[in-house]
This record gives structure tokens, C-alpha cells and sequence, in this order.
């Protein structure tokens, strides 16, 4: 039987879910002229399926870039050229905001906000970090904030319906989050972490385990498959329903395989490193089946870890008092895996 206090969350999570009234169903789009460059001469299955294939056989060439040459810092706000394109000159710019530490520290995060995040989104958390006495550099994701093309009110264009624009956009974050540590490095910071919450979480996995600069990294809500989210999940059911019935669940796991944090988790096995693992006991976008996944997984592969479980839900988790209990956990976890080594 739900419990009185679960069915309270519950209510509370659709509420906070119902306020966005902008939230569009768009049509569903195979997308492979986001993949394919100039060998791209029609959409099919069988073609998505070879190109997916053949980036996890090789994804440490899928996921390289060239590192920016035009990093700028004005006051505080880092902006640079990512290293993948896309059609759209605004999406093309990244944003970053810089939050020094408060005392002298070689101790740096990258921290990635969540799908939808605007440009104030995780600033509060980047503070705590701060007087924490960690340098923090937050990220605007791919299509977010100052990088939203004028004609989307919604970050649509990171996760939608076009599997292929999906793949690209997710590919473009974790490039560009690379390209913060590079800037940091460059800078003199030496112990290097992440901190990704929701779609940041998936984008911080994957770069995590193609970048070995990483020595802590804090992966906020979890799930092993970046499709299962999307199709289960409360905040996604406009997205779902963009597939109507043209792919069912288990092939749109195999399409964006690519993207998801399960096929790359191996690769953390054997590496120095520390995960803080947090999942919401009552979450409604992540559900905890999906998250308990990634525990054992975890667990099983006797990987460096710690969990951290909140007493809430999805939408919950940046309402007081869990969005200051979720703060002073990732906070506390950073400080002891990077700044006092």
C-alpha cells in the first residue's frame, strides 16, 4: 500500500510537473541528416542502427573534439566556439559561468544543470560549492538558456522525438563539457570533478568516462538508459508521444544507446575515481527502477561510489528543504574527493 507521505509527494510532483503549459508534440523523425554529414542520402532503421554501432565501437572518436581556441572570460562569464556544430549560430556559442572559491584552491567542477534549466538554473548550488572552497564553472547545455535558437521557448531540440538531432545534441554537451576542463586545466586547476543533475547527469557519465582527468563526479537522479527516462518519465510524456507507434521502447534503447550512460560505464572499471550516486526514493521522471540499476551495477563491478537517496521525487529535489539537503550532500561529497586530497 503507497504510503500517506508518498501519495503527498506524488501529488506534489504533478503539480510542480503541470505548471509548464508550453511543452509541444512534435513529430516523430528518424534524423539521420543530423548524423551523417555529407554522406547522408535517406532515412532508414537499418541505417541509424549501423551509425550507432559503429560511434560505440569507436566512441572515444565520436565523443573527440578540438579544443577551442577562442575561450573568452569577461568578469566572470566564459564563453567559447563548441567544437561540434549545428545548424544554429546561437547553440554554437557556449555559456559558462565562473564561481571562484572563496579560499585559494586547485580544486575544480564543471557543473551541468538539468533539461530546461534556465541561465539561473544550479547558480545557487555553484555558490555553495564556492564557500565549499571549490572553483565552480556551470555550463549552459546544448540548446539552453543564451544558446535557445529564437524560435523554441523550451530546450525541444536537446530531447525531442528527432532521434538523430538527440544523438547530435547529447554528443555536442558532452564535447563542450570536455572543453570546460580543458579551460580549467589550462588554468592551473589540477583535481578536476563533474556534477550533473537529470540530462546534466547522463551528459556528466559520458564524459566522465571518456575523460580521465576526472577524479570525482557527482551524478544527481540516475538511470541507466537515456530512452527509458524518456519514455517512462512524467516531465517526458509529450516527447513519448511524438514517437506514437513508429518504435517501441526496447528499439529506441538501441537507437540511443549511444547517448546513455550504460554503455560507457565499463570503462569506469579499474579507474582511480569516486561517484557520489543520487536517486529520489518517490521520483516520477526517473523512476527508481532505473535508478537501482545503476546502483547495482555499481555495486557489482566493486566501483568507487557512494549513494545518497532523497526522501522526495524528480521536480521535488529543487524545493526546499530537499534542494538544500541535495546541495550539502553533492557539496560535502566534492570536498572530501577533491579539495582536501
Amino acid at each position: 500500500m503507497t504510503s500517506l507521505y508518498a501519495r503527498w509527494i506524488d501529488r506534489w510532483e504533478r503539480k510542480l510537473a503541470q505548471r509548464d503549459t508550453n511543452r509541444k508534440v512534435r513529430r516523430f523523425e528518424w534524423g539521420l541528416d543530423w548524423l551523417m554529414d555529407g554522406s547522408y542520402n535517406g532515412d532508414s532503421p537499418q541505417r541509424l542502427e549501423s551509425y550507432v554501432q559503429q560511434a560505440i565501437g569507436d566512441s572515444d572518436s565520436f565523443f573527440s573534439y578540438v579544443t577551442p581556441r577562442d575561450f573568452h572570460l569577461d568578469s566572470r562569464h566564459l564563453t567559447f566556439t563548441s567544437p561540434l556544430r549545428s545548424p544554429y549560430p546561437e547553440n554554437n556559442r557556449v555559456h559558462a559561468d565562473f564561481f571562484p572559491a572563496r579560499c585559494e584552491s586547485d580544486a575544480a567542477v564543471v557543473v551541468l544543470p538539468q533539461w530546461n534549466a534556465d541561465a539561473q538554473g544550479h547558480i545557487g548550488l555553484c555558490k555553495l560549492l564556492s564557500r565549499f572552497g571549490l572553483n565552480a564553472l556551470r555550463m549552459s547545455l546544448a540548446y539552453h538558456d543564451r544558446r535557445m535558437p529564437p524560435e523554441l521557448e523550451r530546450a525541444d531540440y536537446h530531447v525531442s522525438s528527432n532521434i538523430g538531432r538527440t544523438i547530435h545534441a547529447a554528443r555536442q554537451s558532452v564535447v563542450d563539457a570536455r572543453s570546460c576542463l580543458d579551460w580549467l586545466a589550462a588554468q592551473g586547476y589540477r583535481r578536476l570533478g563533474i556534477l550533473g543533475t537529470s540530462l546534466g547527469s547522463c551528459i556528466a557519465f559520458i564524459a566522465m568516462a571518456h575523460d580521465s582527468r576526472v577524479s570525482a563526479a557527482v551524478f544527481n537522479h540516475v538511470s541507466m538508459y537515456f530512452s527509458d527516462v524518456v519514455w517512462t518519465g512524467l516531465s517526458t510524456q509529450h516527447v513519448r508521444k511524438g514517437f506514437e507507434d513508429a518504435i517501441s521502447q526496447d528499439e529506441l534503447r538501441r537507437y540511443w544507446s549511444v547517448i546513455s550512460p550504460a554503455t560507457y560505464l565499463h570503462r569506469l572499471v579499474g579507474r582511480p575515481g569516486r561517484s557520489l550516486l543520487v536517486w529520489a526514493r518517490h521520483d516520477s521522471t526517473f523512476l527508481p527502477q532505473y535508478s537501482r540499476q545503476v546502483l547495482d551495477f555499481f555495486q557489482s563491478r566493486n566501483l568507487a561510489h557512494e549513494v545518497f537517496t532523497l526522501p522526495c521525487g524528480h521536480y521535488t529535489t529543487g524545493r526546499l528543504p530537499f534542494s538544500l539537503i541535495d546541495g550539502l550532500a553533492m557539496s560535502r561529497f566534492l570536498v572530501r574527493n577533491l579539495a582536501r586530497k
